[in-house]
C-alpha cells in the first residue's frame, strides 16, 4: 500500500495526516515541491528479471522523465530475501542500517519502484513526511533535502534510479539520529 504520513519533527506521535489515496498523496507532496507519480506495472515483471529488460520495459516513461537529458545514469537497484544464503540477514541489515541515517544529496534523488516497497522520510521544516512507496510509485526527493530511507526488516524491492552524476547516490550524512525516533517502514504499514 502506498502511504503518506506527516508527523511533527519533534514528536512522531503527532500525526498530522495519514492517507493511502494516491491523488491526495500527490497533492500533499506537490505542496512541498516534491514530485510523486504513478507508472503502470510492467507486465510479467519478475524480480530476477535482468536490468536491461526492466529498463527496456519502462523505456518510454524513462525517456519522458529524462526529456531534458538531465539524468546521465539510470540503473536498477534491488534487494530480495534469500533464506538459502546464511549471510543474507547480515547483508540486509547492513544495507538497511546505512540508509536509515539522515543524509542529503547534492542532486535530486529520483526513484521508481518497479516492485516491492521502501519508505522515504523527508525531514522538512517542522515536520517529517514519510512516503511508503510500492511498485508503480515514483518519488523525487529534492537536492539538499534531509531524509532517510527504510527498506524494512526483510528488504524486497526493485527500483530504477536516476542520477545526474555517477556518484549522485552518495549521501552527505548529517549525524542527526532523528530516524531512530520515528516509526519504521514495518511499523507504518502495520498501523
Amino acid at each position: 500500500m502506498t502511504l503518506l504520513q506527516v508527523m511533527a519533527d519533534g514528536d512522531a506521535a503527532d500525526v498530522r495526516l495519514r492517507t493511502d489515496d494516491p491523488g491526495e498523496i500527490g497533492a500533499e507532496l506537490a505542496k512541498r515541491d516534491i514530485v510523486f507519480d504513478r507508472w503502470p506495472a510492467l507486465p510479467g515483471l519478475d524480480k530476477t528479471m535482468p536490468t536491461t529488460e526492466i529498463l527496456a520495459g519502462y523505456d518510454e516513461r524513462i525517456a519522458e522523465l529524462n526529456a531534458d537529458g538531465r539524468y546521465k545514469f539510470v540503473d536498477v537497484a534491488r534487494l530480495h530475501p534469500d533464506d538459502s544464503d546464511p549471510g543474507w540477514p547480515d547483508l540486509a541489515a547492513a544495507a538497511r542500517d546505512k540508509f536509515r541515517s539522515e543524509h542529503r544529496h547534492a542532486e535530486d534523488e529520483v526513484r521508481f519502484f518497479a516492485a516491492g516497497r521502501g519508505c522515504f522520510y523527508l525531514h522538512l521544516p517542522g515536520e517529517v513526511v514519510a512516503v511508503v512507496c510500492e511498485g508503480g510509485d515514483l518519488l523525487s526527493v529534492p537536492a539538499g533535502t534531509r531524509h532517510w530511507f527504510d527498506m524494512g526488516e526483510r528488504p524486497d524491492f526493485v527500483a530504477v534510479r536516476f542520477f545526474e552524476h555517477e556518484d549522485g547516490w552518495i549521501g552527505d550524512f548529517t549525524g542527526d539520529t532523528i530516524g531512530e525516533r520515528f516509526p519504521t517502514l514495518d511499523e507504518l504499514v502495520a498501523a
